[in-house]
């Protein structure tokens, strides 16, 4: 729990998870700056893949760390997750990336929203702090993707595509049982999953910091293609499936 001063109250059994793919330049910075800002905290690193000492480094620095053997990508490492959250009866899910961009002091404000009924807390960099912003194709995209899902979820929503993000027990539940994990699957399906769930979905405006080491996820040419994909991930969101986990359900 957090209070409204900033404080966090460990009245809830907060999982950090880290998904992280060949971050060694990066995830000891960022787990330093959690312990400070979040002590007590725990927290696991998802190696998903790496072919560096990601995960040596994670374990030096005090993390609980899981390897999988192959790259899954973001939402096959954050399914990891969930379940492990689950099957150690952990309440409240908040994924943060391993590149240094999220802020774990901010991580306060998502646990506020969770505090005040949201099932799913949402940072975002769109929202009015800081001045980040989306550029080229991307731009068009978050527009669509927004103007979409905020129909959608009948909440504004500004930022659908970000992984700074908080889950309370419904959310995690939902999640375990299948996480997306093709590409923004994670963010566009896995919403799109909430949604249907019924969950309840709200944001909070974060600051996004440069990354401190590793390579960007995306390149020049998928920025090209991002509109295309952003689009026809939305229409497999749209069109899939899949269960809702109810809500009576124990973590």
């Amino acid at each position: 729990m957090a209070d409204l001063s900033g404080t966090l109250v460990h009245t809830r059994r907060v999982l950090i998870v880290i998904p992280a793919f060949n971050e060694q330049d990066s995830v000891s910075s960022v787990l330093a700056q959690i312990k400070r800002s979040l002590p007590g905290m725990d927290v696991l690193v998802v190696d998903d893949g790496s072919l560096d000492r990601t995960a040596e480094l994670a374990r030096e620095a005090g993390a609980r760390v899981v390897r999988l053997s192959v790259n899954l990508g973001v939402g096959g490492a954050m399914r990891t997750g969930f379940r492990y959250a689950v099957s150690r009866g952990y309440d409240t899910v908040v994924q943060v990336d391993a590149d240094g961009q999220h802020d774990p002091a901010e991580v306060g404000a998502l646990l506020r929203l969770l505090d005040e009924g949201a099932d799913l807390a949402i940072g975002s960099r769109f929202a009015g702090k800081g001045s980040y912003r989306a550029v080229g194709p991307r731009r068009y995209a978050m527009a669509v993707l927004s103007l979409v899902f905020s129909k959608l979820a009948g909440t504004r929503l500004t930022d659908v595509t970000s992984g700074f993000k908080a889950m309370g027990p419904r959310a995690i539940r939902l999640f375990a049982a299948g996480y997306p994990a093709e590409y923004l699957g994670d963010t566009v399906e896995a919403l799109m999953l909430a949604i249907r769930a019924k969950l309840a979905i709200a944001e909070t405006p974060v600051l996004m910091r440069e990354r401190a080491g590793g390579t960007p996820s995306h390149s020049p040419v998928k920025s090209a293609v991002y509109l295309g994909r952003a689009g026809l991930a939305l229409l497999l969101a749209l069109v899939r499936r899949r269960p809702s986990v109810d809500s009576s359900d124990a973590v």
